[in-house]
């Protein structure tokens, strides 16, 4: 079997557990949905007689995410980009990775107009990927900085000897392999480095990547602000902001398209714990999902089809 054999298998094995994973958080959510349906029922009436003014502000700061993702994936990348075609990829993008787990729809939309737009496939393989881990770092910094501010809002669970046993195991048979890897990888490796170097080597590249992945995070955190405030939930603009980052950085280790299901749960549950009451904890969900979900994925949707049409990916 050739080695391009081999790659094909282990991507569509990938892709397969991926699904499956995906398959089951959805089931688990609906089950979870249907047993707490007065609460979402409430939550829904509640969020229909919401402060439109509010619900302006948070769709307008859902708007805004767009033009800071194109922000940062400009900054990971030397070559100049087509503005307008860059901001329609990454609202296609958007679309996409709410029909395909873990942030392989958006991943694969940039990559494509990448390509388009004449980058090699490893350096824009290498751009999405700096992107990305941008966006960890910076939602990352954003949580120590708020965690510092509202103390105790984030309670670290107690794991059993047991089960931390158990995830030490997983990590050494993941990151094991991964090692023995590492001399076949050192010309890749060395490649990534000079692409990161290139970009942070001008100071407008490292601003715009770095604030525009701060942005996005904020600016995400602003949008579910701005519904707390339409459906009068008590809680603090900074506490909302630290819960949304804390929930988000959770549901990412949950492979759902979009972070369906897994995101709904996390963020009603950190907004149960800080305080928030059942109904308006439903609302603010519902609300959030609404303005950067809902109401932008046919459009998304069509803006994908457009630019495949004009092979612009």
């Amino acid at each position: 079997m050739t080695a391009e054999r081999v790659a094909v298998e282990t991507a569509r094995r990938r892709t397969y557990w991926h699904t499956a994973l995906s398959l089951a958080v959805l089931v688990v959510a609906v089950c979870l949905a249907r047993r707490h349906w007065p609460v979402l029922e409430t939550g829904a009436v509640r969020l229909a007689v919401a402060d439109q003014g509010w619900l302006l502000v948070g769709a307008t700061a859902a708007a805004a995410a767009w033009l800071c993702a194109a922000l940062a994936q400009q900054g990971a990348v030397v070559e100049r980009l087509p503005p307008g075609r860059l901001v329609a990829a990454q609202f296609a993008a958007s679309a996409a990775n709410h029909l395909l787990p873990a942030g392989l729809g958006a991943g694969a939309v940039n990559l494509r107009f990448l390509m388009r737009c004449g980058i090699p496939a490893g350096r824009a393989a290498t751009a999405v990927a700096v992107k990305a881990t941008a966006g960890g770092v910076a939602r990352g910094a954003l949580i120590v900085v708020l965690a510092v501010a509202f103390p105790g809002v984030l309670r670290i669970p107690h794991v059993p000897a047991g089960w931390a046993a158990v995830a030490l195991a997983v990590v050494c048979v993941t990151v094991l392999p991964a090692l023995r890897l590492l001399p076949r990888c050192r010309r890749a490796l060395a490649a990534v480095r000079a692409d990161v170097r290139a970009v942070h080597a001008r100071p407008s590249r490292a601003a715009a990547l770095w604030g525009g992945s701060l942005a996005f995070a904020a600016l995400h955190a602003l949008v579910l602000i701005a519904v707390t405030r339409a459906v009068a939930l008590p809680l603090p603009p900074g506490r909302v902001a630290l819960v949304y980052l804390a929930a988000s950085t959770a549901a990412a280790l949950l492979p759902t398209p979009g972070g369906l299901g897994s995101l709904d749960a996390a963020l009603a549950l950190t907004l149960a714990s800080a305080g928030a009451p059942a109904a308006a904890a439903a609302s603010a969900v519902l609300g959030y999902r609404l303005l950067t979900v809902w109401l932008p994925l046919v459009p998304g949707l069509v803006v994908l089809g457009i630019l495949i049409r004009r092979k612009a990916l």
